[in-house]
C-alpha cells in the first residue's frame, strides 16, 4: 500500500518513527568527543593531539566499504547508526575523498541520503563488512559485464538497469505491496534490488511545493544525471530545468487532471482518469508515485486501470493532493490497487477520505470491495481503522440481531474483512456452527476511541459517477 498520511514505518524494531526536525548543528549540540574527520583544522574543531596509531587506523579504513556500519550526524545534530549502501568519488578531491549513501538503521528507508565524510564518526566504524552485502556485490561483479559506475560525481543508473526495470515491470507500471516477484529468480531479484537501492532523484518541484523524495523511481535513462525534476502539476509532464517548466506552463491548457470530474464538495474535487484514454498522464503518475512508495512491484499496463485524483481547488486550478487507483475489471473484487497522499498534504485526513471514497464507488457498483492483497503493515493498519469505525458505528446504532452478510451489504466491505476485524477486536464468537457478534456498548466506545477520527467525510450526494462497465 502507499503512503496514507501516517508517520514513517520504523524498522529494526525501533519504536521511533523519525529523527527530530532539522536544526543548526553549531555550538554545543554536537555529540561530545566525536571526531571531526575531514573538517578544516582549527582550534575549535580539531583535537589538540591525535595519536599516530589513531591516524593510521583512520587512513586504513578509508574509503569506507559498502556495508560498513558507523555513526552518522543527522540534521538533528545527533549521531545515529547507519549502514553504508553506496559510495561515489568527489569530483575534486583525493583518492579517499568520497560521499556515502547511508541508511539510518533505526528509521524507514525514506530517510536514506548522501552524506559527507565529516558527518561520520570514524572512531565508531565497525570494520566487519556485512557478509550478505559483500556476497551480493561479489556475485553481481561475476554476473554483470558492465560494472556499475560508483566513482562519479553523480551515481549513474546504467542502461541495463533501465532494461531490468522494464523487464520486471517497474517502467510505466503499477505498484502493489510485497507482491509480484514470484516469477523472478534470485539473480534477477538481486540485480533489481541493487539498482533500486539508491534514490536517483533527490527533490521534485510540484506546484508550489519543493518535495524531498523518498525512494528510487525508474525514470528513463536521459534523466540519470538529474537530481531534481520539475513536474507540471496538471498534466504531470516532467522536465530537467525550471525554465523548461516555465515555457511548458505557458502552453499547457490544463488546469486540472484530465478526465471527468465526478465529485465536488467545497474546495475538494475528485477526477476519474482512464489509463487507456490518458496513457501519458497515467505513466507520469506512476513515475511520480514511485518516488514515495517503497513496494516491490508488478507490471500492469496503465490501460487496465482507472485513476482517481483528489484535488484541492482554488482560482488557479485543481491541485493534486493524492490518488488511488483500481483495476477496471477485478475477479477478486479489488476496489483499490494503490493509494498515495503526497507528503505536503499528509496528516490532513486525505488518506482516510480516499479509502472511504473507494467504498462509495463499490456501493454505486452494487458490489462488495476489498483492497488488493497483500497489504503492507501500514496499509493494514489504515484499513483496519476504517473498517473498525464503520462497523462499530453501525453496531452502536443498530437494535436487534445483525449478520455479517447484512453488514457487508450495508457497507460494501467484504465479509472476510468484517470477520477478521471483529475477531481482532474480540467482538465475535463461534457458537452452534455460526459466528455471533457480541458487543457491549462500553466496549464499542472504547474501540471507537482507539480507532481515532474518521477524517474527511464523503458527501455521497455530491458524487456523480457511472460505473465503468456502464459507460458507452
Amino acid at each position: 500500500m502507499g503512503s496514507i498520511g501516517t508517520p514513517p514505518n520504523p524498522e529494526n524494531g525501533s519504536a521511533s518513527t523519525s529523527p527530530p526536525p532539522a536544526s543548526n548543528c553549531d555550538g554545543d549540540e554536537r555529540k561530545p568527543q566525536q571526531a571531526t574527520i575531514g573538517m578544516p583544522p582549527n582550534a575549535e574543531t580539531t583535537p589538540p593531539t591525535e595519536t599516530e596509531a589513531s591516524k593510521k587506523r583512520k587512513a586504513s579504513i578509508l574509503p569506507l566499504e559498502v556495508g560498513t556500519r558507523v555513526m552518522c550526524r543527522w540534521r538533528d545534530c545527533k549521531y545515529h547508526p547507519v549502514k553504508v549502501i553506496e559510495r561515489r568519488r568527489m569530483h575534486f578531491g583525493g583518492p579517499n575523498d568520497y560521499e556515502y549513501y547511508v541508511h539510518y538503521t533505526e528509521f524507514n528507508r525514506r530517510l536514506d541520503e548522501w552524506v559527507k565524510l565529516e558527518q561520520l564518526d570514524l572512531n565508531s566504524v565497525e570494520t566487519v563488512v556485512d557478509e550478505k552485502v559483500e556476497d551480493k556485490v561479489t556475485s553481481l561483479k561475476m554476473t554483470r559485464h558492465q560494472k556499475r559506475k560508483i566513482d562519479e560525481t553523480h551515481v549513474e543508473v546504467p542502461l541495463d538497469a533501465y532494461e531490468i526495470c522494464r523487464n520486471i515491470g517497474l517502467v510505466l507500471g503499477y505498484w502493489r505491496s510485497d507482491a509480484g516477484h514470484e516469477e523472478l529468480d534470485a539473480a534477477s531479484l538481486r540485480e533489481h534490488e541493487e539498482f533500486t537501492k539508491v534514490k536517483n532523484i533527490a527533490t521534485i518541484e510540484l506546484g508550489r511545493y519543493e518535495i524531498e523524495t523518498w525512494y528510487f523511481s525508474p525514470f528513463p535513462p536521459e534523466y540519470n544525471d538529474s537530481l531534481k525534476l520539475y513536474f507540471c502539476e496538471f498534466c504531470l509532464n516532467f522536465m530537467k530545468r525550471k525554465e523548461q517548466l516555465q515555457r511548458h506552463m505557458k502552453k499547457c491548457d490544463l488546469k486540472h487532471p484530465p478526465g471527468d470530474e465526478i465529485y465536488r464538495s467545497g474546495t475538494l474535487s475528485m477526477f476519474e482518469v482512464d489509463g487507456k484514454k490518458n496513457k501519458v498522464y497515467g505513466q507520469n503518475l506512476c513515475y511520480l508515485a514511485k518516488l514515495f512508495l517503497d513496494h516491490k512491484t508488478l507490471y500492469y499496463d496503465v490501460d487496465l486501470f482507472l485513476f482517481y485524483i483528489l484535488c484541492e481547488c482554488d482560482d488557479r486550478g485543481c491541485h493534486m493532493v493524492g490518488y488511488f487507483s483500481k483495476e477496471k475489471h477485478s475477479e477478486e473484487s479489488y476496489n483499490l490497487a494503490c493509494i498515495l497522499t503526497l507528503p505536503p498534504y499528509q496528516r490532513k485526513g486525505y488518506g482516510k477520505f480516499l479509502i472511504a471514497f473507494s467504498y462509495e464507488l463499490s456501493k454505486k457498483e452494487g458490489k462488495v470491495g476489498t483492497p488488493e492483497r497483500p497489504l503492507s503493515d501500514l496499509g493494514l493498519l489504515s484499513y483496519r481503522g476504517y473498517w473498525t469505525r464503520v462497523l462499530l458505528d453501525i453496531l452502536k446504532k443498530h437494535k436487534g440481531n445483525i449478520s455479517i452478510k447484512e453488514l457487508s451489504d450495508m457497507t460494501a466491505i467484504k465479509a472476510e474483512d468484517i470477520l477478521t476485524t471483529l475477531q481482532s477486536l474480540e467482538l465475535i464468537q463461534y457458537r452452534k456452527g455460526q459466528h455471533v457478534i457480541c458487543a457491549d456498548p462500553k466496549v464499542l466506545d472504547r474501540h471507537l476511541k482507539a480507532a481515532g477520527r474518521g477524517g474527511l467525510e464523503v458527501d455521497v450526494s455530491k458524487l456523480i459517477w457511472t460505473p465503468y462497465k456502464e459507460q458507452g
